[in-house]
């Protein structure tokens, strides 16, 4: 699976309001049921977006705006199919593919032979402190409940080297939001709040873009933050 994300956008029955902030610690949506979700409609996302042809052109741009500029591993998280990672290998990053769902990792290696895959989770990278030159997040983290995300991003500020960068991609909105996306419950973010938690991480925000949803998607956006020195 994305782990958990690369969303499957179409429409939902409407936006469904939480108070997140007053009440427990949320684990509404747990890992094991994000990628059983996944798994189960794995090769209906390959044949939607299996290829980086099917992505827009001006994520591909960000993406290899911020992610081929210095040298270091590269982590595509939550990479599905594999189509990113094997863009970013396409522009000479050491780049690896980790995803929880067996069937994308198994898809990834044949169509993307040579190319690093291997099953794992974004909440615990396997890697040591500071070893990473940067992280693609492209809508792994849209499945997280908000009081989960702090964690996660902490996670990938441990793995990033200082000056290192994190891309993510995720659902554009008004305010934090939950909705019934194909998969699984995902979330929608605003991108100054989104661009806050990257802040509380230890992340600065140096580019973001949106674009507005239309017939076919919902509003979308990304951030491209650099990890603050320790």
């Amino acid at each position: 699976m994305p782990s958990p994300g690369h969303a499957i956008d179409v429409a939902g029955s409407g936006p469904r309001q939480f108070s997140f902030w007053t009440g427990p610690y949320s684990h509404a949506v747990n890992l094991a049921e994000v990628r059983d979700a996944y798994a189960a409609m794995a090769d209906r996302y390959i044949e939607l977006f299996g290829t980086s042809e099917q992505v827009h052109a001006e994520d591909l741009a960000l993406i290899g705006r911020h992610l081929a500029i210095r040298p270091g591993r590269v982590l595509d998280l939550g990479c599905g199919p594999g189509h990113l990672t094997g863009y970013l290998r396409s522009l000479g990053v050491d780049a690896t593919g980790i995803d929880m769902v067996p069937e994308f990792i198994a898809y990834a290696k044949t169509t993307h032979p040579g190319v690093p895959y291997r099953l794992g989770s974004m909440t615990d990278l396997d890697v040591a402190d500071h070893s990473i030159a940067g992280i693609l997040a492209w809508y792994s983290l849209i499945h997280l409940p908000p009081p989960d995300l702090d964690g996660v991003l902490a996670e990938f500020r441990r793995a990033i080297v200082p000056g290192g960068t994190l891309v993510v991609g995720f659902f554009d909105g008004d305010r934090v939001e939950a909705f019934d996306h194909k998969v699984v419950t995902a979330y929608r973010w605003p991108v100054h709040e989104f661009s806050e938690r990257l802040a509380r991480a230890g992340f600065t925000e140096v580019e973001h873009q949106r674009r507005p949803g239309n017939d076919t998607h919902r509003p979308l956006a990304a951030i491209a933050a650099v990890a603050a020195g320790v």
